[in-house]
């Protein structure tokens, strides 16, 4: 267990609003450059095309975006003290300037033009009301091994889902999606918005949080809840040795990465 570790004075920590401008895009934005260029798993399975997978995975999760902002569990982090590269940026609030017609941009240029406060992101729903599957179909065409990634952490839990699952609203919280932006590393906002994210739905009432991860710091952080919450590893696999078996041929579809993905659950309350 560990102590609750807070935010700088600088950051703060917000529910996300699909009413309020910007959040679902900016939302999309910054989950779109953390997973397909800084991700441990991503870029290896997919090195080719970085620009033109980043546009199609923006365009793909933005309805799955809008949804989980819609629940009112998201939460992001903004930086008070962000200085605005652009005046027309300024006088909006923030502002995306991605072009999906510049197939040659860059990481650093797409970082670049993501010109708006918001640094980090938790995306979450109520496990009672989950996120209707048919908005994730655009994000899985993007990056295919998404849903094969889903697929073996559920078969790899086997508890008994009576024993976890809610049976109304206000029970358990889903956690879908986490990124920090590139140029706000450093800074433990995951961690803070995860521990802000624990204490604030045991004091609603919820009895537990789950994540699946796919960065060895996330899981970390789930790992690690402060007290007196407790987590578990419900289920992980490697991605160098998973393997997949389809018409009698065996492949691994996550072999180019190097990083476990895990199932966690955080027992907020007994």
């Amino acid at each position: 267990m560990t102590t609750p570790h807070k935010l700088s004075p600088r950051f703060e920590i917000r529910t996300l609003d699909p009413k309020q401008p910007g959040h679902v895009e900016w939302t999309a934005a910054i989950i779109t450059h953390s997973n397909v260029f800084l991700s441990p798993l991503w870029p290896f399975l997919y090195p080719e095309d970085q620009a033109a997978r980043a546009y199609a995975t923006f365009q793909g999760c933005k309805a799955m975006v809008a949804a989980s902002l819609a629940t009112g569990l998201s939460l992001g982090v903004f930086d008070n003290e962000y200085q605005f590269k652009r005046a027309e940026s300024a006088a909006t609030g923030g502002r995306l300037y991605w072009d999906d017609a510049n197939l040659d941009a860059t990481a650093d240029e797409l970082l670049a033009q993501m010109d708006f406060p918001l640094v980090s992101i938790a995306q979450a729903y109520d496990g009672a009301t989950p996120i209707d599957k048919a908005l994730y179909a655009p994000l899985i065409a993007a990056l295919p091994a998404f849903e094969t990634m889903y697929n073996a952490l559920e078969a790899l839990d086997k508890r008994d889902p009576a024993s976890w699952k809610p049976a109304a609203a206000g029970e358990v919280i889903m956690r879908s999606g986490t990124a920090t932006r590139g140029d706000y590393e450093g800074f433990k906002l995951a961690k803070g918005m995860a521990q802000f994210m624990m204490q604030e739905a045991a004091g609603v009432g919820y009895r537990g949080i789950q994540i699946e991860t796919a960065h060895p710091a996330v899981d970390k952080i789930w790992m690690n809840p402060p007290a007196p919450f407790r987590a578990e590893r419900i289920g992980a696999f490697h991605t160098r040795t998973y393997e997949v078996e389809q018409d009698g041929e065996t492949t691994k579809p996550f072999e180019a990465a190097d990083l476990r993905c895990t199932k966690v659950y955080v027992t907020l309350k007994v």
